[in-house]
């Protein structure tokens, strides 16, 4: 018998858009004490600058208005699941467009951002279809890859300047539980049990389905290792070592699964 479809999680639209906002005003408040040295300085993302990472993350949210600001497309053409692994074709574009923004005024860009990206949303339904890159996806789901492009990059903001920002924990919770489902989409199955509390726990990989007592194979980490695996900024050998994830079982290894996103 093959595997049950994957139901899509369902998230809280409200939650989310307000998610979104108090992750960028984080955000937001961490670049803007920034020295200028600090901003020229590097990140673990190839060439770009700190300052050309904080222009990424205006970007990324400034994404919203612009797609709500284009005419409605006619249907839809990107699930949330199908986002994550879509992400891989667009990094030369996204590249050239970061490279183009104007960072010379950033307190202002920041706020600008911020405003349009309320006025924007104020009172548009979910389903409301929007443009983005990979095609015309739900006002709502693309809410959700939103909080990933912010969580993703406050952690790669942090490691780079040794700032602390806060993750919101609704933005956080987002993130990690589109990225477990994402590995559910990947390695369809039940006979892992994939657990990253306290926010998501997902059942992958083909083999004999789990159903009553404890899993034989079990991975278990954090939230923030896991989007770091996820993402490529972490590997998964290492992070096994350093005992930030716990596997048991033989079909335990995810390491070839990994990552999710490029």
């Amino acid at each position: 018998m093959p595997p049950a479809k994957k139901r899509t999680r369902s998230y809280d639209s409200a939650k989310t858009r307000a998610a979104v906002l108090a992750q960028f005003r984080n955000v937001r408040e961490g670049v803007l004490a920034l020295s200028p040295e600090q901003l020229a300085g590097p990140t673990r993302l190839g060439e770009w600058t700190v300052r050309e990472l904080a222009a990424h993350m205006t970007m990324a949210v400034g994404a919203v208005a612009r797609a709500l600001a284009e005419p409605e497309p006619a249907k839809q053409e990107v699930a949330l699941l199908d986002w994550p692994s879509a992400t891989a074709t667009a990094a030369a574009r996204i590249d050239e467009d970061t490279r183009a923004i104007d960072t010379a005024d950033l307190a202002g860009l920041y706020e600008r951002t911020a405003a349009r990206y309320e006025e924007r949303t104020a009172g548009v339904p979910d389903d409301r279809l929007v443009p983005m890159r990979f095609g015309a996806m739900r006002l709502a789901d693309f809410l959700v890859t939103r909080t990933v492009e912010l969580v993703v990059h406050t952690d790669d903001l942090n490691a780079a300047t040794g700032l602390d920002i806060p993750y919101d924990r609704q933005a956080l919770a987002a993130c990690t539980r589109l990225l477990a489902d994402a590995l559910a989409v990947k390695a369809p199955g039940g006979s892992v049990e994939v657990r990253v509390p306290p926010f998501a726990v997902v059942q992958c990989v083909e083999g004999p389905r789990h159903t009553r007592g404890t899993p034989p194979n079990v991975v278990e980490t954090d939230p923030l290792t896991w989007i770091r695996l996820a993402t490529g900024r972490a590997r998964w050998a290492d992070e096994l070592h350093a005992a930030r994830v716990g596997a048991s079982g033989e079909r335990a290894d995810l390491g070839a699964l990994l990552p999710l996103m490029g």
